[in-house]
């Protein structure tokens, strides 16, 4: 099989070089070299302790400065890689970048809400708190991410987990058209019915087969929900944990919530109840009335949280309820799916990142699972569920090259701790470090990845963070 990722035969580093110049030149003000202060903005990742440096960076604002690039690129023998916000970009900068063209399409911000038929077509730059603010007043939210700055399209189109997906399964199977730039330069339009392969291979498979200038989503009639979070001392976490591994089993699919562990660093910009704390936290959101949810909650309100701000609030509120931060930031990360967790697997995490641990590992994370989640919708793209109970997450701040290498050793730790209960498949919204994308799908589904992609972009011209190679 022939790798398209790694391209061995493509340009040498002086041939790139003059290819960039001449894209340049044939796109001007759309893309930028090394050198200029458009390229050097334009290649940092949302975080900020990734390094990718490609051949050149283009920064579109229309669909038609994108056709132009990809085309030109096509033409002159580089390659084509996209991102919105840059988010988990460092699997992509570990690929070869020296013949790529980073498209960036933040400035694609438009997004437009059909009320009558509950869907939004959304322009390739946008983040989610853009589609929020334009559906909320009209009783609609969508199956968005628990960051407000996450960008739309690589979050659904690599499968989504939001705040109701227990109940509405993954953000990709709410998608019911794409709009894609091609190998050809030309825009076409996937949907059940026109690109019926495309638009299967796109939900699931992402940036691999173009570049997306447009999506279209359902949206959800949720103007509420019972939703907030739970705290207490890390030294309560064992108990806390292993209330909510028991309560995960039998836990209703109105209810997505994760159990979280951070040490907070001492820093003025956190609030006090964070700042310089250790904490276990549980956070989520409950699609039940006010009653029904709090019977839900019983079994944590009865560990006496020192603070307890479920509530029920406007489902637009939802982006900030993680407490993810709200800019670019120097981090390491990973994340994997477990099968189940038990009395062994909580003992080994705990050991890993509880209140003894002396770990350097910044947020751990358990993402309850399970639900809508564990079924293939009708009509589902590539990635139609998730086989597992939880999604551990895993996040160490790397402000200095020396922090980030004590952060992957902590997390690659905890990885290995948990290896035991490890799913078969892991989920690639989550895998911050390379992975070997044909074991996340069954073998039918990689099969078809690669036929797809083989049909669309034969020559590999675009690449992908998780990169899919077409059948050679």
């Amino acid at each position: 099989m022939t790798n398209l990722a790694e391209n061995p035969a493509g340009l040498s580093p002086d041939a790139a070089g003059a290819a960039a110049r001449s894209l340049a030149e044939e796109c001007p003000g759309c893309v930028h070299l090394p050198g200029t202060p458009d390229y050097d903005s334009g290649r940092f990742a949302w975080n900020l302790a990734v390094d990718q440096r490609p051949v050149a960076v283009a920064l579109p604002s229309t669909v038609e400065d994108v056709r132009r690039v990809v085309r030109t690129a096509a033409r002159l023998g580089l390659r084509v890689s996209v991102q919105s916000t840059g988010h988990a970009a460092a699997v992509l900068a570990q690929h070869r970048l020296g013949d790529v063209v980073l498209v960036r399409t933040g400035a694609l911000r438009g997004v437009h809400i059909d009320p009558v038929n509950k869907v939004a077509r959304i322009e390739a730059g946008a983040c989610w708190q853009d589609v929020i603010d334009a559906a909320a007043p009209h009783g609609l939210t969508a199956l968005h991410g628990s960051a407000p700055d996450v960008g739309v399209v690589g979050y659904t189109l690599g499968g989504g987990l939001s705040w109701y997906a227990r109940k509405h399964g993954l953000a990709a199977n709410s998608v019911v058209a794409v709009e894609v730039v091609d190998a050809d330069g030309e825009v076409v339009r996937a949907d059940s019915e026109s690109r019926p392969d495309l638009f299967w291979a796109l939900r699931g498979g992402g940036g691999n087969f173009g570049v997306v200038t447009t999506i279209e989503i359902e949206l959800l009639p949720i103007a509420e929900a019972y939703a907030g979070m739970m705290i207490w001392d890390i030294e309560r976490a064992p108990e806390v944990l292993r209330t909510y591994a028991q309560w995960s089993e039998t836990a209703p699919d109105e209810v997505t919530a994760s159990f979280r562990i951070f040490r907070f660093p001492p820093i003025p910009d956190l609030p006090d109840f964070l700042s310089g704390r250790n904490l276990a936290i549980l956070d989520g959101a409950i699609l039940l009335d006010d009653e029904a949810a709090s019977d839900v909650l019983a079994p944590f309100r009865a560990l006496g949280p020192e603070m307890d701000t479920f509530a029920r609030v406007p489902s637009a509120t939802l982006t900030d309820l993680h407490m993810d931060p709200p800019g670019p930031t120097p981090a390491a990360a990973g994340g994997v799916v477990l099968s189940r967790l038990n009395e062994d697997g909580v003992a080994a995490f705990l050991q890993q990142v509880g209140p003894d641990s002396g770990t350097e590992v910044f947020m751990a994370e358990l993402r309850l699972l399970g639900g809508a989640l564990s079924h293939s919708a009708n009509g589902a793209g590539a990635i139609d569920r998730i086989d597992g109970s939880h999604v551990v997450f895993l996040v160490c701040v790397a402000p200095t090259p020396e922090a980030a290498a004590a952060g992957e050793a902590a997390i690659s730790g905890v990885l290995a701790a948990v290896e035991p209960w490890r799913a078969e498949r892991n989920f690639l919204n989550f895998a911050d470090r390379p992975v070997d994308v044909s074991r996340v799908f069954d073998a039918e589904t990689w099969q078809r990845l690669q036929a797809v992609k083989a049909d669309v972009d034969p020559a590999g011209l675009f690449l992908a963070n998780h990169a899919i190679t077409g059948q050679g």
